[in-house]
């Protein structure tokens, strides 16, 4: 696995659905996929006022503690505004931030199973826990393989050195 980028991101408004979760075997793995399927069945994409694109961001936020401790997904795309939040759905706000960013390419979703693997593993990546989030774009909506990308949200990107294990 090769070294992330870390690049600056400013603050994004997300409109979704969530749920509360955890890395143990009956939490997220269980978990967030029934999120999608919601998602998707649900036709929750639609429903999201103010979408700024096509985009779709699985946010991962509230942490109780590192990625052993429960958090909260969030499902949902991108908004220029969290003024209107349909019934049942919820808006967070990715903090400004400096970002690992890690490509999962390949057959989804072990793709981006095996990248957030590499992240756990990676003792030297200091993580803030404010917001990490993967982003659906064009490159996962039509490319092929499929491409999309993992943001860790990382202490300011100055003092970051990341080296592979």
């Amino acid at each position: 696995m090769k070294n992330p980028e870390i690049v600056q991101k400013p603050s994004i408004f997300v409109i979704g659905i969530d749920c509360r979760t955890s890395n143990a075997p009956e939490g997220g793995p269980q978990d967030i996929p029934k999120l999608w399927e919601r998602f998707y069945s649900e036709g929750i994409m639609s429903q999201i006022p103010n979408k700024v694109s096509a985009e779709v961001i699985a946010l991962y936020c509230d942490y109780e503690g590192d990625h052993t401790a429960p958090y909260s997904v969030v499902i949902g795309c991108p908004v220029s505004s969290i003024d209107i939040i349909p019934e049942g759905m919820v808006a967070k706000t990715i903090p400004s931030s400096s970002y690992a960013v890690f490509c999962a390419i390949g057959e989804y979703p072990t793709s981006l199973i095996e990248t957030w693997g590499n992240i756990w593993k990676q003792s030297d990546l200091k993580r803030t826990y404010t917001g990490d989030f993967e982003l659906y774009g064009d490159k996962f909506l039509s490319g092929s393989p499929k491409e999309l990308e993992v943001f860790i949200a990382v202490p300011n990107a100055h003092s970051q050195i990341i080296h592979d294990n």
